[in-house]
């Protein structure tokens, strides 16, 4: 939730940052109600002060008239209250001011690269046929299970999925980061916290258990979205930050706006796995922890020696809750592309003002920053791998990093 106090000062400035993100915002109506909440509060607290004095001077008559008057006037501030923070809900955050303004997709920027794209004697396959002929992933039989959009694991890719795991949590938690493994419900009104599910992100996440009364739970997108409101309603002690985690869980995607789009395999699917970090910081340490985030998930990447690039977000591909954000796309062979695997942002605090998340210091209570990143999608990960890592005979090496997590040094395809 944006401040209030930033929206009086800057309504210019907020009109035009939502608007770069795509987001419709009238700051108009926002000022004006604001307003009108400020003049309703002074008149209750105006009244409050009277009832005192009344209350005092024990006279009854008035001070009944003052009470029925006042019980009138609270619950028109509390309606106006509600009015309020409701319009301040669908306000996005504001891009950080080293953010480029642009349209979508189209007009980020690549940073930099990690070695040049992988080459080949032969003609390179993509993962799904790399992963049927080795017999680790059967799509054909989640359709018959689950539908479109799911696959079954098999074989030596589960033991590959749980190194990668074993691997992330071992350079994380050397780094100080506390291991986790969350929630994969949340409830409805943990998603209004987390900014998400604003300008039509909740078409992207499964409701399930919803009630008459609108109650229900959510399936998480990332770990993050059961991580990070954990401390809801908390206060950490200034010298206990930053507070970082890493989180393994199941991740559950609709793909609402993606129809059609990546059906092949297991790049795009509606259930997968993750390991992600989050941190809490103070707001003086945002940029730095963010840069920190990013070398972590590049270190990941660079330990699987798989080749990457960098990219960094414009305003319209920024989402609602992120003020920054950086991709790390890494190169498919079989797609002849680079493709996003991991992200990593910050949300400022906009999610801690949501969730009422502080720190205390000298001088008072303040709101975190919060930051997220993913160390491995574990799915997309081992794409990269098959599809970086396929030999000519059609086996599949597997990286140095990760040859004392499992007993094999390769793939190879099953005579049957």
């Amino acid at each position: 939730m944006m401040d209030i106090n930033f929206i009086r000062q800057n309504p210019e400035a907020v009109q035009k940052d939502a608007k770069d993100k795509g987001i419709s915002v009238n700051v108009t109506n926002i000022i004006n109600l604001d307003k009108q909440y400020r003049q309703l509060l002074a008149s209750v607290q105006n009244m409050r002060q009277e009832r005192n004095i009344v209350s005092r001077e024990k006279n009854i008559e008035k001070g009944r008239e003052l009470k029925e008057k006042l019980e009138k006037e609270e619950k028109n501030l509390r309606e106006k209250e509600n009015e309020l923070n409701k319009l301040l809900m669908d306000v996005p955050n504001l891009p950080k001011p080293d953010v480029k303004t642009g349209k979508d997709e189209s007009e980020n920027e690549i940073l930099r690269k990690y070695k040049e794209p992988t080459k080949f004697i032969f003609a390179p396959l993509d993962h799904l046929e790399i992963g049927e002929r080795l017999d680790i992933i059967d799509v054909p039989r989640a359709g018959k299970v689950s539908g479109t959009r799911f696959a079954y694991l098999k074989n030596e890719a589960v033991l590959l999925e749980f190194a990668l795991v074993q691997l992330a949590m071992e350079i994380l938690t050397k780094e100080g980061f506390t291991p986790v493994i969350p929630p994969v419900l949340i409830k409805r009104e943990i998603t209004q916290g987390l900014g998400y599910w604003q300008a039509g992100g909740n078409e992207d996440y499964y409701l399930v258990n919803e009630s008459n009364q609108g109650q229900g739970f959510y399936l998480v997108g990332t770990a993050e979205h059961s991580i990070v409101p954990m401390h809801k309603d908390e206060i950490f002690m200034k010298k206990n930050l930053p507070k970082r985690y890493v989180a393994f869980s199941s991740a559950f995607r609709r793909e609402a706006g993606s129809y059609g789009k990546d059906t092949r395999g297991i790049l795009r699917v509606h259930q997968f796995d993750k390991i992600e970090m989050v941190s809490f910081v103070l707001e003086e340490e945002d940029d730095k922890e963010h840069e920190y985030l990013l070398s972590l998930e590049e270190k990941l990447f660079q330990l699987l020696n798989i080749p990457y690039q960098v990219v960094k977000m414009c305003t319209g591909d920024l989402g609602f809750p992120a003020a920054r954000k950086y991709d790390i796309e890494a190169w498919m062979p079989g797609q002849k592309k680079y493709r996003e695997v991991t992200s990593v942002s910050t949300v400022t605090d906009f999610q801690s003002r949501r969730l009422n998340i502080k720190y205390q210091d000298e001088s008072g209570k303040k709101y975190v920053h919060i930051l997220n990143g993913t160390a491995f999608a574990i799915g997309r990960t081992i794409i990269a791998i098959l599809e970086n890592y396929q030999q000519e005979d059609g086996s599949v090496v597997i990286p140095e990093v990760l040859k004392k997590f499992v007993p094999f040094s390769k793939i190879s395809p099953k005579n049957n």
